[in-house]
């Protein structure tokens, strides 16, 4: 590496200009939708919807406008509905609009009506054109008359809007205290901020890559939002593990700055190597999920990673290399710039290894006790209270309940062949689930199609609603699709539902056969992939204690769903798995190292305790801080994610790497590295050990 400096460097700079250029529009061109199951029923109705019915589908936007003065159709309120719906026919995007009708979109004491702008795009540009259209339609509201535009193409760009200004509140916390907690961990300022520059770079080239990727395939807001996150995180991660290896080979060691080059990648940089193998195989696994969202948010934290591992790898060594003691500038008077092994950590594994049994069970009952909530764990896609009151899709929405029935904003659709339209009709006017049937309409292309609309009884997000959805797919005639925005969330809960035991198997058995290949050594390989679930599923043991029955709700500063938002199993899942599975790299990257040089299993593990367990209580403490800082702003989703995150990551740096694993490896002993021959000779030679 050090021998095409040049190359390297200059490669580089053409990375993160060229791609760079384009960073700034990520925000505006990602999409803000994408939240459905492909092949769902749900999802062929609105497309129907869309096509025949002059875009009178789930996507379509409802301007809801409410007089406190008298009927709306009355004076001031019927020029504000003129406006409106000049407003409306005047974009381009949207098809048929649609005047308030009585009995239909016109309530019954004349105060609140509905306009109806048909979707004449597809769900993410939709989102675009409620962002680009919201806030003048509300500009035109008068102290009489309230105009507040709602439905699902609102709910996700006033939620998008909302998650920008949270996520970019808590970049500004989590950068100084993430600096703070890395000028005691490295004790040198330069040092401190080599891990902030490479992480900076690797997310400006991941921003401008995702905004050409989504010139092809549509790319979620939230790949970016995540692998702002995600790659901070891991960035730290790495230059620490790479720059305490350096600082011991060059200072500690005495050599040749070359040469502590060469050692630091030839230990750490395989380590590293790994661990990035280990997050993009663990996050893979999410493509397993037929849902954009999820396809787009996985991609966009793994070309994050790629990045900033590729950084780590090329990049950081010449800045090492370059800066050589430099790196030790405005250095803390405490800081001793060779000390790998750590005094303080050497006597905790020693500490571990003369009482395994007590540490190890007392790791373990905790461990256990906050995992055993998860068997109450209730789960269903977000609910309007994710929203802040003051969004103009919240208050539209409460509106339509007041004006029109708890169930009115989830109004479902049944789409039909002419021909079944008048049975499928009867089968919903006799559903206990079901409170009021429109007319049936007919296509506006004279296709053999009929749009039937249901007001259910329940509030969108009530579980009753999938209990309906169910039986009137099994009673309606065979010609007959439900779809609706509500029904496309229950779509998507039931295949995110299907999707999670087959994503976390994949990331388990992949997980495992990673550390395999690394270790050469099953038992400890199959031991520190269990482990990775302990601390998983204390998590949200803990989640389901915070945000379905809302312990601590007013200290976070959120509403309770009753529930934990149904994409958090699988996708919260493979990204703790790859945080775990990071810190699992780190230790026994290191015990392996040791036992390669000593054959000693005392050696292997306190030697890893001492030598890695700074760095993971480095890491660990700086994540866990980037982490939190998500869970203090914003909307109830990322604070879950702050939680569950902040909470695994605690949880596993502190309790199972510094703790459990190591007992493990004292209690398992030279079984813990042992092989059978016909394994050594199908995997290829890996060692950690230089020289």
């Amino acid at each position: 590496m050090t021998n095409h400096r040049r190359l390297v460097t200059v490669a580089w700079i053409l990375i993160v200009v060229g791609l760079g250029v384009f960073a700034p529009a990520v925000e505006k061109n990602l999409s803000g939708a994408g939240w459905q199951a492909d092949g769902s029923e749900s999802v062929a109705v609105r497309e129907l919807a869309q096509d025949h019915f002059g875009g009178n589908a789930s996507h379509a936007i409802q301007v809801v406008v409410h007089s406190t003065d008298g009927p709306v159709t009355e004076g001031e309120g019927r020029d504000v509905l003129a406006e409106v719906t000049r407003t409306l026919e005047e974009e381009p995007r949207l098809a048929e609009v649609v005047a308030p009708m009585p009995g239909v979109s016109l309530s019954e004491d004349g105060r609140t009506a509905i306009v109806l702008a048909g979707a004449g795009v597809d769900t993410n540009e939709m989102v675009r054109v409620a962002t680009d259209l919201k806030e003048g339609l509300q500009g035109l509201s008068t102290d009489r008359v309230q105009v507040n535009p709602t439905g699902s193409s609102l709910l996700w760009s006033d939620f998008n809007e909302a998650n920008l200004e949270a996520m970019l509140t808590s970049e500004m916390i989590s950068w100084p205290v993430t600096l703070a907690i890395l000028v005691l961990a490295f004790g040198a300022l330069v040092a401190a901020g080599l891990p902030l520059i490479l992480t900076l770079a690797g997310l400006v080239a991941s921003a401008g890559s995702l905004v050409l990727i989504n010139e092809l395939v549509p790319v979620s807001i939230w790949a970016m939002n995540f692998a702002m996150m995600f790659a901070l995180a891991l960035g730290i991660d790495y230059a620490l593990f790479l720059v305490v290896r350096y600082r011991a080979a060059r200072m500690g060691h005495h050599e040749t700055a070359r040469e502590a080059i060469a050692e630091t990648m030839d230990t750490a940089g395989k380590a590293v190597l790994l661990s990035g193998a280990t997050v993009l195989i663990s996050l893979s696994a999410v493509m397993l999920v037929p849902s954009p969202s999820f396809r787009s948010m996985a991609g966009g934290i793994m070309l994050s990673v790629v990045f900033v591992l590729a950084a780590t790898l090329t990049l950081l060594p010449l800045v090492l290399f370059k800066l050589d003691h430099k790196i030790n500038k405005f250095s803390l008077p405490w800081v001793n710039a060779g000390e790998h092994r750590s005094p303080a950590f050497a006597a905790w594994g020693e500490r571990l290894w003369r009482r395994p049994v007590i540490f190890g069970l007392g790791s373990l009952v905790v461990l256990v006790a906050l995992a055993a909530p998860i068997l109450g764990l209730k789960t269903a896609m977000p609910s309007i209270k994710v929203l802040p009151e003051d969004a103009s899709a919240r208050i539209g929405y409460d509106q339509v309940q007041d004006a029109f029935g708890t169930g009115a904003p989830g109004m479902l659709q049944v789409v039909t062949d002419n021909d079944d339209a008048e049975e499928a009709a009867r089968v919903l006017e006799a559903d206990s689930g079901i409170g009021a049937v429109l007319p049936a309409m007919p296509a506006a292309d004279r296709s053999d199609h009929a749009l039937i609309q249901a007001v259910p009884t329940v509030d969108p997000s009530d579980p009753d609603l999938g209990d309906t959805v169910e039986r009137l797919r099994a009673d309606l005639p065979r010609s007959a699709l439900v779809g609706g925005a509500a029904v496309e969330n229950i779509d998507l809960k039931t295949q995110l539902d299907e999707s999670t035991p087959l994503v976390i198997g994949v990331v388990l058995v992949l997980g495992f056969l990673l550390l395999l290949v690394a270790l050469q050594a099953p038992l400890i390989s199959l031991l520190g992939t269990l482990a990775s679930l302990l601390s998983t599923a204390a998590a949200f043991g803990v989640a389901r204690l915070v945000f379905q029955d809302g312990h601590g709700a007013g200290l976070l500063g959120f509403e309770s769903q009753g529930f934990l938002d149904a994409w958090a199993p699988v996708f919260f899942f493979a990204m703790i798995f790859a945080i775990a599975m990071d810190y699992t790299v780190f230790l026994l990257a290191s015990a392996k190292e040791h036992w390669e040089k000593t054959g000693d299993p005392r050696e292997a593990m306190v030697g890893a305790v001492a030598h890695s367990g700074r760095v993971i209580f480095a890491a660990g403490g700086v994540m866990v801080a980037v982490f939190f800082t998500f869970a203090l702003s914003g909307p109830l989703p990322p604070k879950e994610m702050g939680v569950i995150l902040g909470i695994a990551v605690l949880l596993d740096a502190f309790l199972v790497r510094l703790v459990l694993l190591p007992v493990m490896l004292r209690l398992a002993g030279r079984a813990a590295w042992a092989s059978p021959a016909w394994l050594r000779r199908i995997l290829p030679k890996i060692t950690f050990s230089h020289g």
